[in-house]
């Protein structure tokens, strides 16, 4: 195993890192806008906190388990090896010990706080992600992301269910936006790292297929992804405001899609990269504040 030297941090921040608190915000920002897009008005506010605080609790022990089994390949990459679990600086125990304090603090609440079916759901999403996905999918396949993508797509059902205690098809609506938008926005980091990845031995797409080939599929999914934010208007989940926003966003999308895949350059690829999270955000976002139109 190999590493890289770095700066010695706290334990608090290396504890901090393994949760990776970025992907975590962009995930419970999507349930929360699942929770009030589930309430004709405003959502009991302390149900909000609760469900917001064990949905993130869990979502941070299932990268914490993700970072103990990945520690060997973390090390292996550039991007990942100042990890505690890649350097050596955090045991196997202490990782163990942090996930599961974190993830049944998050099953209490949620359990007690919220309602056993989101729970139950967000429990089946931790292993979805820590297990299936890290230790199944991910090694083996290079369709990792597509299959495994469900597991990071279903914060708004989550969401949805911690106020409504159920999960109708208008969330699941919200799922599929991002179950198809996660592939092209791990394929643009993946074709920037395409090295880290081969170094490694992980089977993404740019590493077993090309990046043309990754290229060509970024911008198909593109085109998916453009029709399936308009479903929510489709099926009067949301309005025009929304629409308007889903099209310009869907479309600066595709833009960017289409020039990666016309001329490559690993600066566009990052670009991609980038919007693909300010996307989510804009577009979710914009889907409660149609909301609140509706309701005016």
């Amino acid at each position: 195993m190999t590493s890289i030297s770095a700066p010695t941090q706290s334990i608090f921040r290396q504890y901090l890192v393994l949760t990776k608190p970025r992907v975590t915000q962009l995930a419970v920002f999507c349930a929360v806008i699942g929770m009030f897009l589930a309430s004709p008005g405003l959502p009991d506010l302390g149900i909000v906190v609760a469900a917001t605080a064990g949905i993130w609790l869990l979502a941070a022990a299932a990268f914490a388990v993700n970072c103990l089994i990945e520690q060997e390949i973390d090390a292996r990459m550039l991007r990942t090896a100042r990890r505690g679990t890649a350097r050596g600086t955090i045991s196997n125990t202490q990782v163990i010990l942090l996930s599961g304090l974190l993830g049944g603090l998050g099953m209490v609440v949620l359990y007690h706080l919220v309602n056993p079916l989101t729970m139950w759901l967000t429990f089946a999403t931790f292993v979805g992600y820590a297990i299936i996905y890290t230790v199944i999918l991910k090694p083996l396949t290079p369709q990792n992301i597509v299959i495994g993508g469900l597991s990071g797509a279903m914060p708004p059902a989550l969401g949805w269910a911690a106020v409504a205690n159920a999960v109708p098809a208008e969330s699941w609506v919200l799922v599929l936006i991002i179950f198809i938008w996660t592939p092209p926005h791990f394929w643009a980091l993946a074709l920037y790292r395409n090295n880290d990845y081969a170094k490694a031995g992980l089977p993404m797409l740019p590493v077993t297929h090309g990046k043309q080939f990754t290229r060509l599929h970024i911008l198909l999914y593109s085109f998916v992804l453009f029709a399936a934010t308009l479903l929510p208007y489709v099926v009067r989940m949301s309005g025009l405001f929304y629409l308007c926003a889903a099209i310009a966003l869907s479309g600066m999308f595709v833009v960017y899609s289409w020039r990666l895949y016309k001329a490559y350059s690993d600066e566009l690829s990052r670009k991609l990269f980038r919007f693909s999270i300010l996307y989510l955000a804009l577009l979710f976002g914009a889907l409660l504040i149609d909301h609140w139109i509706q309701l005016l």
